[in-house]
């Protein structure tokens, strides 16, 4: 990875779209709720560019929710590490398999909804265990308060992403004074 003017600009850019689309939400009947496609730019970001850039990136989307997106507060200061940082940029993962063959950026993107499904859940069970509900226990909160919100947007994410035309997309932007 070369970071360049380019890559920082188009990190800055996905960024940007990412935290924009974190901050429309779909609330669900648990308390959880489902951003308006906030995952899809980084995982396109490590598909068609970069995984690593898509990492940093997600480290910055991390940093910056915390600041900008309402409602957000750290109930430890070890959250930060885990909710924020390890779970924005699990998203880069998406990219570690290649976007050559349609397959292996559907496995990419589903080790990055897994890793990142995992994040929330052991974040809710370290963090918020204190708000199970009566008779479930951290896991079981933690599990039916992510999993109803997080694995659905994970899903929705790689399917909408597994449709785009990913090669032309790569090419188109990989050409000197393409679209990126």
């Amino acid at each position: 990875m070369k970071l360049n003017a380019r890559a920082l600009c188009l990190g800055g850019v996905i960024c940007a779209l990412t935290l924009v689309l974190d901050t429309i939400r779909i609330p669900l009947p648990t308390g959880s709720n489902i951003t308006c496609g906030s995952w899809i730019p980084l995982m396109l970001l490590a598909l068609l560019y970069d995984y690593r850039l898509s990492m940093v990136t997600g480290w910055v989307c991390g940093i910056l929710a915390m600041i900008l997106i309402p409602g957000w507060q750290a109930v430890h200061w070890a959250q930060i590490f885990v909710q924020q940082l390890v779970c924005f940029s699990c998203l880069g993962y998406a990219g570690v398999f290649g976007a050559d063959k349609r397959w292996k950026a559907v496995c990419g993107m589903t080790l990055a909804v897994f890793l990142r499904c995992v994040g929330h859940v052991l974040s809710g069970v370290i963090f918020y265990s204190q708000n199970a509900w009566d008779g479930w226990g951290a896991w079981g909160y933690s599990l039916a308060y992510n999993l109803s919100s997080r694995l659905p947007e994970g899903i929705l994410s790689i399917l909408i992403v597994s449709l785009l035309p990913l090669g032309f997309m790569r090419r188109s932007m990989m050409k000197e004074g393409g679209a990126a």
